[in-house]
């Protein structure tokens, strides 16, 4: 008797439901957020990835670091997408970006919650959230009127109609403001893809997960695959890659870095690329879409 008895004590464990083990004596598993490109999720080509803390010092998440492997492979996705970009309706582009404050409006406590994992207090992150869902709808609205306000009919002495219209640059690489992970991301990328652009764009360092998770906002936002690519890692390793590839027309950095900026332009010139270096904290404005697109001048004879 006194055999069972021991026999039955030592049997009686706390009770758990389901079969799942105490919060206590089991280990979390970080999120390893990948890239965004081609509208996919790859890994990183080169397997690297940086831990991610928050202020206090407790892991969050394991980041892709970039390389230039992956910024190539983000070109060829965002060459490959352009052309169709730029032929859809100004008016269809339009209904697309609106649909990504949509759906962006519809994960803002996901956005509001990362950002405050990063170290944002509750009102800025809130704060941050609303002005990027703001700032996709302003550009939205201009997708189709930046043309009537910036094209001209050009007075000329021959018996010629002279128009001058905008046509998106081409392809666009993105230095992300570093403060700012999701409203800075988004005041670079709204004004290049409202014109037709298509974008590669390297997340701010500091706040990088809202970006990755930016990406599932367009992969169900009727965004086309390839228009915008998103990449994390580091820009000291990126810059001079991101300046002189030759399939890239344009960079826009946010980078207050004037190491990095000295860089960009410096490799930018071999190969005649617009370099648009800007201050964070600007507010939307059309004239944003003027510094990606080109104009061009159409000469039609008359009574010919």
């Amino acid at each position: 008797m006194s055999t069972d008895s021991t026999q039955s004590s030592s049997l009686e464990q706390p009770s758990v439901a389901d079969g799942a083990e105490p919060e206590t004596q089991r280990l979390g598993v970080l999120k390893t957020y990948k890239l965004f490109v081609g509208g996919k999720f790859p890994r990183t080509e080169s397997g690297r990835y940086d831990p991610l803390a928050a202020p206090s010092g407790d892991l969050i998440a394991n980041v892709s670091r970039g390389s230039r492997k992956d910024f190539r492979e983000a070109v060829v996705a965002a060459r490959a997408a352009q052309s169709g970009w730029a032929g859809r309706s100004a008016y269809n582009r339009g209904q697309i970006l609106y649909r990504i404050a949509e759906v962006l409006e519809g994960r803002k406590a996901q956005f509001r919650e990362e950002l405050e994992l990063c170290g944002l207090s509750s009102e800025d992150a809130s704060s941050e959230v609303a002005h990027a869902i703001d700032t996709w709808v302003h550009y939205a609205g201009w997708c189709d009127k930046f043309q009537q306000l910036f094209s001209t009919v050009n007075p000329v002495a021959s018996s010629h109609f002279n128009f001058t219209l905008l046509e998106p640059t081409g392809v666009v690489a993105i230095v992300a403001a570093e403060e700012g992970g999701l409203a800075g991301l988004t005041a670079a990328l709204a004004p290049a893809i409202a014109s037709g652009n298509t974008c590669i764009a390297l997340a701010s360092e500091r706040f990088p997960l809202s970006a990755i998770t930016f990406g599932e906002v367009l992969h169900t936002s009727d965004v086309p695959a390839g228009v915008v690519n998103l990449l994390t890692g580091r820009r000291s390793e990126l810059i001079e890659h991101i300046a002189s590839h030759l399939d890239v027309n344009a960079v826009v950095s946010y980078d207050p870095d004037p190491d990095r900026r000295k860089r960009l332009q410096e490799e930018a010139v071999h190969n005649v690329k617009r370099v648009i270096l800007r201050e964070p904290g600007h507010g939307p404005s059309p004239y944003a879409i003027l510094d990606t697109t080109e104009a061009k001048t159409t000469w039609h004879p008359i009574g010919t």
